[in-house]
């Protein structure tokens, strides 16, 4: 039985070991098929895969402004820079739990034979004071099954109602910033969105961001029309605002469903359920119940009785009592399963919420569930994931522009996903006319949101969920919005000239737009004594002149205003003390990677290179 070399290196990394290297790939330009390399590594595990210094591995890194020692962990995406420096292909180990989560978002693979239609998921979105909750309250009292149970309970955030014989999952939620931070978190939740907008108060600037976010998720929308019992009731003009952003309904020619109904009194909402029920039949809605179970957490809380409690949306497959589940990087057992009226229940099927008691720490709302063989198992899954995640928060890197190049060149972006936000309407305008204009034969670009004033936490949701960035002209970004934008990865572009955010976009969607870095230089120190060290290496006595000396940084040496050498810091020391960082007064001792010529009077500059804002 033959074996990859590349799967070779990510087993014997699994088991720590290094990973040896087949004959006949010993240099890059011999290799025959990809290099097999695991979602995380080392930089030096990564330079001993691909038979290279580690020093030169840096050196790559640092030209794509990333940096990173030798132990520092570093995703696939980042390795292949590198690798593509080199010229070796490569491909990414697959995850063990790939398969099951992959199937958290459709039945593809499925006979056809085992597929049954699943209730549809909606979600109601719109503007604050339009009749959301209203219409939520009178759809949950009227027409829910069973009522005798007592109702529904009230503080979970999924139910299902019954409309014609069939049942159809509703969805909660505070409004389109909670779905859109569900689906920042990769789970595609909902198969349909209902449009509330008042009839007497018309479009909002919360009902035409609450398009946008529906527009982005690409699911079907249905337009309720709220409050016709109110005398300043006009769905006509409501329809007229609706075309002028690009949602033409029914009445008038197009394919958006609308249905005048009242929160209040009842009126409309049965066609509005029949209305949705159509929606489902044409979007084919399927699962398969008999394989294992899969989902998204809608919402979770500890409770001080019953400990940590999860409201679970099935999506495929059959949740059972006494099931090891996954969720995150939480896990646990399912020890009782309870629905939407409070009923224990022993399973749950595709489309279904339930509740969930066995967790053994919260899960967050938006992530997948899986069902796991055994605890073990589940255990495995979540070690997994935990050094996947440690990876990204050491190498989070946002989806900039000059990502998008990377992606165009290798066919994966068909379109640049934008985020506007200027100071006022008429900028807004010429801008987002210019940028549509903007064509490539491989992307074009989609403006997801526009909007005036300053950047929200809402408009970084909407770009992480949609592998999007953020342009702003002439206008800040609130605090929030900007550590948030850290946390998710997204690239806030800040312009005040039309014509450079124009020729930047164009340049990313040909393909030609290139980083910009600036250095900065992070401390100095003077050499003022050398000494002898073990097998010939040479030690510099430093005094820090200004700022700090970091070890492991890179630091460039000096003499008389000439550059000598640049490298790395491989050992700092404070007496005898291995220490991180000196700080300006203070003296200590320094040795340099692969560099001992060292004089009495040099200067040790260490620097880092920063992505410049345009």
């Amino acid at each position: 039985m033959t074996t990859d070399a590349g799967t070779v290196a990510v087993d014997e990394q699994a088991r720590g070991q290094r990973p040896r290297r087949e004959r006949g790939e010993r240099r890059s330009g011999q290799q025959t098929r990809p290099l097999v390399l695991p979602s995380t590594m080392t930089v030096q595990y990564l330079a001993d895969v691909l038979n290279q210094h580690h020093i030169d591995v840096i050196k790559q890194l640092m030209r794509n402004g990333i940096m990173a020692n030798v132990n520092q962990l570093i995703d696939y995406q980042v390795a292949t820079l590198v690798t593509t420096a080199f010229g070796i292909r490569t491909s990414m180990a697959p995850e063990p739990d790939a398969a099951a989560v992959r199937s958290a978002d459709s039945p593809d693979g499925d006979n056809e034979e085992d597929l049954v239609t699943r209730p549809p998921v909606v979600v109601v979105m719109g503007h604050v004071d339009h009749g959301k909750t209203s219409l939520l309250d009178y759809i949950k009292n009227s027409h829910v099954a069973d009522r005798e149970v007592g109702g529904i309970t009230q503080h979970m955030g999924a139910y299902q109602v019954e409309a014609g014989g069939s049942p159809i999952t509703f969805i909660d939620t505070p409004g389109h910033a909670a779905f859109t931070a569900i689906r920042a978190r990769g789970a595609r939740v909902t198969d349909i969105a209902v449009l509330v907008v008042a009839a007497d108060d018309g479009i909002m600037p919360q009902t035409i961001e609450a398009i946008n976010h529906a527009k982005a998720a690409e699911v079907p929308i249905v337009v309720a029309i709220n409050k016709m019992d109110l005398p300043g009731a006009d769905p006509e003009r409501v329809k007229r605002q609706l075309s002028e952003n690009e949602l033409l309904v029914e009445d008038w020619g197009g394919d958006i469903i609308s249905v005048n109904v009242s929160a209040r009194t009842g009126e409309g909402i049965d066609d509005l359920l029949e209305n949705l029920q159509l929606v489902a039949e044409i979007s084919e809605l399927k699962a398969n119940p008999e394989k294992q179970a899969s989902g998204v957490i809608i919402e979770a809380k500890l409770d001080r009785k019953r400990g940590p409690i999860a409201t679970v949306l099935v999506t495929d497959g059959t949740l059972s009592v006494g099931d090891y589940l996954v969720a995150g990087n939480a896990s646990g057992r399912a020890r009782a399963l309870i629905n939407d009226k409070g009923k224990n229940i022993e399973s749950a099927a595709p489309g279904a919420p339930a509740e969930i008691l066995g967790f053994g720490s919260l899960p967050e709302a938006g992530d997948r569930l899986i069902v796991a063989a055994s605890d073990r198992e589940a255990k495995a899954i979540i070690g997994r994931r935990e050094r996947s995640n440690r990876s990204t928060l050491s190498q989070s890197r946002a989806l900039s522009l000059e990502e998008v190049v990377n992606r165009v060149e290798l066919g994966d972006v068909k379109e640049l996903n934008l985020v506007l936000k200027a100071d006022v309407q008429g900028s807004l305008e010429a801008i987002r006319q210019s940028l549509e204009r903007l064509v490539d034969e491989d992307a074009k670009v989609r403006v997801l949101h526009t909007g005036v004033g300053a950047v929200t936490e809402s408009d970084v949701l909407l770009a992480s969920a949609s592998d999007g960035v953020i342009i702003s002209f002439s206008i800040g970004t609130e605090p929030s919005a900007d550590r948030l934008a850290d946390r998710m990865g997204v690239e806030i572009r800040p312009y005040n000239i039309i014509y450079q955010l124009i020729d930047d976009i164009e340049l990313a969607l040909h393909g030609m737009l290139e980083p910009v870095f600036t250095e900065v230089v992070v401390g100095r120190a003077e050499i003022r004594e050398i000494f002898g060290g073990r097998r010939g290496t040479q030690i510099a006595g430093c005094r820090v002149t200004d700022g700090r000396m970091v070890r492991n940084g890179n630091v460039r040496v000096t003499r008389e205003g000439e550059n000598i050498t640049q490298t790395t810091i491989s050992s700092l020391r404070h007496f005898r003390d291995e220490v991180n960082e000196m700080n300006a007064g203070t003296e200590c001792g320094i040795i340099l990677q692969g560099f001992n010529d060292f004089q009495t009077g040099d200067m040790l500059e260490v620097f880092r290179q920063e992505r410049a804002r345009r």
